[in-house]
């Protein structure tokens, strides 16, 4: 196989991704109304009755949100990492991944190209949203000011986060067998990954209350990818943060790989993908 055809498999998979999630304009403006309604409704409600000190990676005292702007931006992946899991789970039920999945190419490489695609998505709907939060600020909505350069220095960290959040869609589309009983696991791994996170509350403010709460928080890898985020806005590097979402990575891609694996995964163990 030449490096043309992988490049050819990987645009096309990528377009494929691209105007599906052009013709599907209600994902397209929940990924926008939803950040927004809890940055607009949520984070106004409590601006002045949670405090925050000074803490990295912020030099002074800022509003709740500005906290909260980062586990935003986390939320639009993991959102659309579950969603472009979804259509795994539906092409398989309807029978078109079976074409993709009978190629020459490696599966890895597949479901690689089928995960970059997703995460590029995401990357457009996170810079629309905020898009979306500049106009506000501008308009005196709310103050999330985010230094000019840190649109562009947070880029990396919102491609490493995407792909952990995207490649653990992966694994769950790897041992769902219908498409109705995506939803209710979707909500069992989503609200409890996000909520059980620093998206909302500092970890230092976790840990004065609940010791065991704080521990959850701490090995929650949605937890480290909205730090990796959050201080890459500020063009700082979280290096432990990065080294769970990276070791995440590497384990929810090799699960993936495993469960579409038709000899030896998940997949296998069902008989295949249906005809």
């Amino acid at each position: 196989m030449r490096a043309a055809q992988y490049v050819r498999v990987f645009m096309g998979i990528l377009n494929r991704e691209a105007v599906r999630w052009f013709n599907q304009r209600s994902r397209f403006i929940s990924a926008l109304v939803r950040p927004l309604v809890w940055l607009g409704i949520f984070a106004a409600g409590f601006r002045f009755t949670l405090g925050l000190s000074i803490i990295e990676p912020y030099d002074t005292y800022i509003p709740y949100e500005v906290y909260i702007a980062p586990g935003l931006v986390a939320m639009i992946q993991l959102f659309n990492g579950m969603q472009s899991s979804l259509s795994m789970v539906y092409d398989r039920e309807m029978g078109s991944m079976k074409t993709l999945m009978i190629s020459p190419f490696p599966r890895w490489y597949l479901l690689l190209c089928k995960l970059a695609a997703g995460v590029a998505v995401s990357i457009v709907q996170v810079y629309m949203f905020l898009a979306v939060v500049w106009l506000g600020d501008v308009l005196n909505f709310w103050e999330v000011a985010l230094p000019p350069l840190g649109y562009l220095e947070m880029l990396p960290a919102m491609i490493l986060a995407g792909l952990m959040l995207g490649a653990l869609g992966l694994v769950l589309s790897s041992f769902i067998k219908q498409l109705e009983n995506f939803a209710g696991v979707m909500n069992f791994v989503i609200f409890p990954m996000f909520f059980a996170s620093s998206a909302l509350n500092p970890l230092w403010r976790v840990k004065e209350s609940s010791l065991w709460l704080y521990r959850i928080y701490s090995v929650n890898p949605f937890t480290h990818a909205v730090e990796l985020i959050r201080f890459s806005m500020y063009g700082k590097f979280n290096a432990e943060s990065a080294a769970v979402v990276a070791a995440s990575l590497l384990i929810f891609m090799t699960l993936a790989v495993w469960g579409y694996d038709p000899g030896r995964g998940l997949i296998a163990k069902r008989g295949g993908p249906p005809e």
